[in-house]
């Protein structure tokens, strides 16, 4: 007989493995849906999937009156401006520390307590202060972001890179590697497919203080509009909103994901195939 942690399904059950669980969701949700209406027309709480792509629609085809800007994708295209220059700032700053830490024992006494406090304060909690020092513009939204992810990207590069083994440092010292060059040819590569993965981690919380940021003081993007139709409950609009930050943040994961593979494919050659 064999065991279940033996078998392993083909490429069509994996896919059909993967939907189930989407469709008896959805599935659920049309049942409830249809009841919630059943008992109360007027209810809004979950509305049916054909009021939410009517809406969908009309924001995504027709121009906003008071802007003329196609609402989702102005939205969109503010949110993901944010975000990846949020994301870009965290990933160089991960980058650069977490090398200087990993590397250098001096640096690391001086700097790893302070990374160390500052990856604990709660970023919502400082964001009035942000929004006081930077004002209520672009910029306290990215700094929140930064503040927010690039912590976590120090302290995990700088152990990644501190856990390379001793025996690579001496012998690229044996070879006359400086220090400038140990970090370019040995330290740099593995801290690389580290980062990538770091970022993916810190996606679902990069989105989140965007969301909190753009929900307090914005005049556009997803979190803003979300935050702005919930006064009228307009579920036909949060929650394909929802759907949709679900979906960018699901594809800029796949993405990542793919290219660490294909820029790194050799810190993946052990990895399990399931």
């Amino acid at each position: 007989m064999r065991r279940a942690i033996n078998i392993v399904p083909g490429s069509g059950t994996r896919i059909l493995l993967a939907l189930l669980p989407f469709l008896l969701i959805a599935y659920l949700y049309v049942v409830v849906s249809a009841e919630r209406r059943t008992a109360n027309p007027g209810d809004k709480l979950l509305p049916p999937i054909a009021e939410m792509a009517t809406s969908m629609d009309r924001l995504a085809t027709e121009p906003d009156r008071r802007s003329g800007d196609l609402t989702l994708w102005s939205d969109t295209a503010a949110s993901l401006q944010r975000l990846f220059i949020g994301l870009g700032v965290a990933a160089a700053v991960g980058l650069v520390l977490g090398l200087t830490l990993g590397l250098l024992p001096v640096a690391s006494a001086g700097l790893s307590p302070l990374v160390a406090v500052i990856s604990m304060i709660p970023p919502m909690a400082i964001l009035p202060v942000l929004f006081i020092v930077f004002g209520l513009g672009e910029l306290s939204k990215i700094v929140l972001i930064v503040i927010g992810i690039a912590p976590f990207l120090v302290r995990d590069l700088a152990m990644t890179v501190g856990a390379i083994p001793r025996e690579q440092i001496v012998k690229a010292q044996t070879l006359g590697a400086s220090t400038w060059q140990l970090t370019l040819r040995v330290a740099l590569p593995q801290a690389m497919p580290r980062l990538i993965e770091a970022l993916r981690l810190s996606l679902g919380p990069a989105f989140l203080f965007l969301i909190s940021a753009e929900a307090i003081a914005a005049e556009s993007g997803l979190g803003y509009r979300i935050f702005l139709v919930r006064r009228y409950l307009a579920m036909d609009v949060i929650l394909p909103y929802v759907a949709w930050i679900t979906l960018i943040a699901y594809l800029l994961d796949s993405l990542l994901a793919w290219l660490a593979r294909r820029v790194f494919p050799w810190a993946y050659v052990q990895e399990a195939r399931l």
